[in-house]
């Protein structure tokens, strides 16, 4: 059983690891989904995230697959009680269907929540900042939701530090729902965009923070240690050139040499260092495999001393030597 967190403010347990909804439906089927979300309750853990968008990436899929699939689980399962459901809205769903306008967020909540098969969504994230819209007409419409008892806590995603800030602002002094999470782009590779500004914001404001990327796209397994490593698989061929650096290696290493004094695998002593982080509330990692989840839970219980922390510190330091 993992130890729950609060998430913020808003009065949420979470599970210090969430599953990342993105494969149902693109990597994953939806049996091999139901195995999946049946496994993840099971070992104690509660947090989903997912999004209407996914998987509109893919050829013939329209957005909303991800959000079907949890849905018909849902309602076969009758976990709904077991889950703290997270989704998102803002990203492009077709022709007038994007952004965070009050009346396509009021669109945009019916139609997760239809596909969902629910009545209420416990964290509902603006997927991306939309700066065509005054954050007050975004807020007021999201406040109108957890008003409503269809949303019981908001949050952000790919914010700025400015923008979070200015939307915190707003909420306080207009007395409506804040956003009690931020979803942003962090891991050990990934560190500066999250902890220059955003860290101290979250810390300081009281933002639960859900991290997304929490294996860099799957670097930090250390299955991508070459280029021809990559070219193996769609994804790795995608995170390539961004990781495949002397300071991607350097973190290999030091992944390699912790792993093999806790018996562990390096993507578990990746994810086992933000759980330790105390600004995080929960990484995002998907499976699409028992077998991969499995070694999700076990990493959530991976307790890595200082010493070992500081030394991945160390060698993921941006400029370092």
């Amino acid at each position: 059983m993992s130890q729950l967190r609060s998430l913020g403010r808003s009065g949420l347990l979470v599970s210090p690891l969430a599953f990342g909804g993105n494969v149902f439906g693109w990597t994953v089927d939806e049996a091999t989904s139901f195995r999946l979300l049946d496994a993840w309750v099971d070992a104690g853990f509660n947090l989903v995230d997912t999004a209407d968008v996914y998987s509109r990436w893919v050829p013939g899929h329209a957005g909303g697959e991800s959000e079907t699939i949890i849905g018909k689980w849902l309602k076969q399962s009758g976990k709904r009680n077991r889950v703290v459901l997270a989704t998102k809205v803002g990203k492009p769903m077709g022709e007038g269907k994007s952004g965070l306008s009050p009346a396509y967020i009021r669109e945009a909540v019916e139609a997760s929540l239809q596909r969902l098969q629910t009545d209420y969504i416990d964290l509902y994230q603006a997927h991306d900042d939309d700066t065509a819209t005054p954050l007050e007409d975004s807020l007021g419409a999201f406040d109108e939701l957890v008003k409503a008892g269809k949303v019981r806590a908001i949050g952000a995603s790919n914010y700025s530090a400015p923008r979070l800030a200015e939307a915190l602002d707003i909420s306080e002094r207009l007395g409506i729902a804040r956003y009690e999470s931020l979803q942003p782009l962090y891991n050990l590779y990934d560190r500066a965009a999250f902890e220059d500004a955003l860290e101290p914001l979250c810390v300081e404001r009281e933002i639960g923070v859900i991290n997304f990327y929490a294996l860099a796209a799957g670097f930090l397994t250390g299955k991508y240690r070459s280029e021809a490593d990559a070219a193996k698989s769609t994804r790795g061929a995608s995170t390539t050139q961004k990781y495949l650096n002397a300071r991607g290696l350097r973190i290999l290493d030091a992944l390699d040499k912790v792993a093999q004094q806790y018996n562990a695998k390096p993507g578990q002593v990746a994810i086992a260092w933000q759980i330790a982080r105390p600004s995080v509330t929960a990484p995002i990692a998907s499976a699409t495999s028992l077998v991969q989840l499995e070694e999700l839970v076990v990493a959530t219980q991976l307790k890595l001393d200082a010493g070992t922390i500081q030394m991945l510190d160390g060698a993921s330091a941006e400029g370092a030597a």
